[in-house]
């Protein structure tokens, strides 16, 4: 984490995940490993099943609010529960259920 002087906070620091690595030890899975692709404004930019997936191993409130605006504007819907392991498809599957817990 790289945080802004002695001062800075960890939530608005820069946070360094390394591919193919736990970014936790009781995340289920590694870090997906990092596909991107080429954005029209011509930004290199990370898939968006990577992101999703990530978001879904963090699984913080923070990170299941980020999956359900994905849901909300179309990104992602229940036909992307076969595109993840068991563990997060279960993940995928109780946000998808329960969009106001």
């Amino acid at each position: 984490m790289f945080r802004d002087g002695a001062e800075g906070k960890p939530s608005e620091a820069v946070h360094l995940l390394f591919a193919g690595e736990k970014t936790r030890p009781d995340h289920p899975l590694p870090a997906p490993e990092i596909q991107t692709v080429d954005d029209p404004g011509n930004f290199r930019v990370i898939a968006l099943e990577s992101l999703v997936a990530m978001k879904l191993m963090s699984n913080r409130r923070k990170d299941q609010v980020h999956v359900l605006d994905m849901i909300g504007v179309g990104l992602i819907d229940a036909s992307w529960l076969t595109r993840f392991p068991p563990s997060l498809a279960d993940r995928l599957k109780h946000i998808l259920d329960t969009p106001d817990a």
